[in-house]
């Protein structure tokens, strides 16, 4: 059985961090859907006014990955990066349904949310320090491998595959979300001044619009200092 792990050397770091997670056992994903569209434009244009550079979320994300040693100027935390694409005026591309919806929830809450495949990955999924020694095939670029920084925080199986590297900067293209992905698991990634009770909220409410929108058969799941190993039952 598949564990999801958070790595002692995390909590050392960021003893108030809390991942909720929803684990889908079975889904239809759909490359399009008019009520996903209109839930994430109105989320864009409820967002695009923030002021990102004093956002309280956004800058407690700057210094996460500062701690560990990543430039936040230079390679944004995840909902920076949508936060500053939306402002720019570029829009974001509709990969897929739920893809959008996870887009929907990190900017309602102004938090990282990713999910990944797990069918392709082997062993356990850990979020830890980085050895150096990891492979990446970056999103998009399928015939690139490069690896991490010692040090950075990544996301990657027990055979050293990264799902997402410096914590959430950028995701793999092995354990991409497709219309084809049946087993996913997703994370909602929590610092204060989000709370491990928002968190939950969040969490459950993004279940449900997977459970809605795409047929998903879900079930739910958190980890924090106190419970840092959790089964994924499929």
């Amino acid at each position: 059985m598949k564990k999801i792990i958070i790595h002692d050397s995390i909590f050392e770091q960021y003893p108030d961090f809390m991942r909720g997670i929803v684990v889908i056992k079975d889904c239809d994903i759909a490359k399009s859907n008019n009520r996903v569209r209109k839930l994430l434009k109105n989320t864009i244009d409820g967002r695009v006014d923030l002021d990102i550079d004093s956002s309280p979320e956004v800058i407690a994300w700057n210094n996460a990955h500062l701690r560990f040693g990543s430039s936040p100027t230079d390679y944004y935390p995840s909902v920076k990066s949508l936060l500053t694409r939306i402002k720019q005026g570029q829009g974001l591309p509709f990969i897929n349904t739920v893809v959008a919806l996870m887009n929907h929830i990190s900017l309602k809450y102004v938090l990282p949310c990713g999910g990944d495949d797990i069918a392709v990955t082997t062993g356990n999924l850990n979020l830890m320090h980085s050895q150096g020694c990891e492979r990446f095939v970056p999103l998009g670029e399928p015939d690139k491998v490069t690896h991490p920084e010692k040090g950075e925080v990544i996301y990657a199986d027990d055979e050293g595959l990264i799902l997402c590297r410096k914590w959430n900067w950028r995701n793999g293209d092995v354990s991409k979300i497709e219309i084809t992905s049946k087993q996913l698991v997703m994370n909602i990634d929590c610092l204060p001044p989000i709370t491990k009770e928002i968190g939950i909220l969040v969490r459950d409410e993004f279940a449900k619009l997977l459970e809605t929108h795409v047929n998903a058969k879900v079930y739910t799941d958190y980890v924090d200092i106190s419970r840092q190993v959790v089964d994924i039952v499929i």
